[in-house]
């Protein structure tokens, strides 16, 4: 999607809107408007006094009263008024397509009470990109006084007038927030006249704008402007996982585009019977267990019994569950089921081949993974140790100092009063011992044989007993 402004680079790709200096997420594609009949220079006999024209890259649209002396056409910056200043904006549909977008949105024309003032200069775009700017940071302190003050409501976005008079707070809120406190602050803090708009998720969304899970813009920012209520129900019918993360969009709401498939589908489960979540035959009762709408076929599941353990899926068209269905309420029983569609489960080795592939189960054997047992930690801090070890010892220099400080001695328990006063050793020649004759230098100490044996020791009394007497 792109808006006529956009230019070609080179290969034919496109490069982006000039005025814009190129295109951005939420940019030139927002909400925009295809004016056919000025692109194809068609000319007007009876030109319509009435435009549309776009605020902040279409964040919202306004239509305008144009005087006759002014020549405005599609694509021009205009200054507008407002009800109080004035506003620069870009002119995205003029001529009779104006009429038209007017009456498909319900307006008259008599409640267009403003008008265009003039063609805008370089000087109020000048103003109009200035006030852009002064946006994000507003909307950071903006945020910050509204916490200050604990209320419970969260700020999408601020617009500003070209004109820098009045700024337009955007909001979220579960209930009604009183923000006459608030006001006052803002109004104290900016010093321009506040205006406070509550907004739904899906606006607040729609303004900020983004790329949804299908890669492309948001459709509420680009073109959505009818936002119609999403229920669990369309994912039911359209075969949908109901899982509220895939289903929701970033506005945190279920997704808008669940409702555009949703008439096919409806018109298509029409085809087929509804109420008949069990058949039964010979072999036993069957349960539906899936329905595949654009195959046409309906699944179903036969119950394990004592002759078969394993259960059975069996693919039914719809045909055949009506005629099974309708011989089960005159209170016959089929045989079996007829002819099936597929004997396995739906993804099974039936769809496989259909889809054109060949079923390898058993055919190819994948090698056993070799896994280590896991260590411990002291394992792994061990053999760490080793390896640091086997690079080599640590140095003296590498080696920290420690201090004796905050150590405790180990004999009193207490710490010690300061470091220790090590004095270098001298070195000093060794003595000899002189050598004994009487007692032998290789020889282990004599015996006496006069010592009288060690009484044994009494475990009970915990003293010794006196020796045996000999008597």
């Amino acid at each position: 999607m792109a808006c006529a402004g956009c230019s070609t680079g080179s290969k034919d790709k496109p490069s982006g809107c000039k005025s814009n200096g190129g295109c951005s997420t939420g940019g030139c594609n927002r909400m925009n408007t295809y004016d056919w009949i000025s692109v194809l220079e068609i000319d007007d006999p009876l030109p319509f006094p009435w435009v549309e024209v776009s605020f902040k890259n279409g964040s919202h649209k306004e239509f305008f009263r144009k005087d006759s002396h002014h020549e405005i056409e599609t694509g021009d910056w205009v200054v507008t008024e407002t009800a109080s200043g004035y506003d620069v904006g870009k002119v995205t549909l003029s001529g009779e397509l104006v009429r038209l977008q007017m009456k498909k949105k319900n307006i008259a024309e008599d409640r267009v009470i403003y008008k265009i003032i003039r063609p805008a200069s370089d000087r109020d775009i000048e103003h109009m990109h200035q006030a852009r700017n002064m946006e994000k940071l507003a909307l950071v302190k903006g945020r910050v006084i509204a916490r200050s003050l604990g209320l419970d409501m969260k700020l999408g976005d601020i617009e500003y007038q070209a004109d820098l008079r009045k700024a337009t707070f955007f909001y979220t809120a579960d209930r009604r927030i009183d923000f006459r406190e608030l006001v006052k602050l803002y109004a104290r803090e900016f010093r321009v006249k506040i205006e406070m708009r509550q907004i739904g998720a899906r606006q607040e969304t729609a303004r900020i704008g983004g790329i949804g899970s299908c890669g492309r813009e948001l459709c509420c920012s680009t073109w959505l402007s009818d936002f119609k209520t999403v229920v669990t129900s369309a994912a039911r019918y359209q075969n949908l996982a109901i899982n509220q993360a895939k289903l929701s969009g970033q506005c945190g709401r279920l997704k808008c585009c669940l409702n555009y498939e949703l008439d096919v589908y409806m018109e298509s489960l029409d085809r087929f019977p509804m109420d008949i979540e069990s058949i039964r035959t010979s072999l036993g009762t069957a349960n539906l267990l899936k329905t595949d709408i654009f195959r046409g076929i309906m699944y179903y599941e036969l119950e394990s019994t004592g002759k078969n353990k394993e259960a059975q899926v069996f693919g039914l068209r719809p045909e055949q569950v009506r005629e099974i269905r309708y011989k089960n309420d005159r209170g016959e029983i089929p045989r079996d089921f007829g002819e099936t569609v597929a004997l396995t489960a739906p993804g099974g080795q039936a769809d496989a081949e259909d889809a054109g592939f060949a079923d390898v189960t058993g055919e190819i054997e994948l090698p056993e993974e070799k896994r280590r047992k896991g260590r411990s930690r002291d394992h792994r801090n061990q053999g760490a140790r080793n390896q640091n070890w086997q690079a080599g010892p640590p140095s003296d220099q590498n080696r920290p100092q420690r201090s004796r400080t905050d150590q405790t001695d180990r004999r009193g328990g207490q710490g010690r009063q300061g470091p220790r006063q090590d004095k270098p050793r001298q070195d000093q020649p060794r003595r000899e011992r002189p050598n004994n004759p009487e007692r032998p230098q290789n020889s282990s100490r004599p015996q006496d044989q006069s010592r009288k044996p060690r009484p044994p020791f009494n475990k009970n009394k915990d003293r010794f007993n006196p020796p045996p007497s000999n008597s």
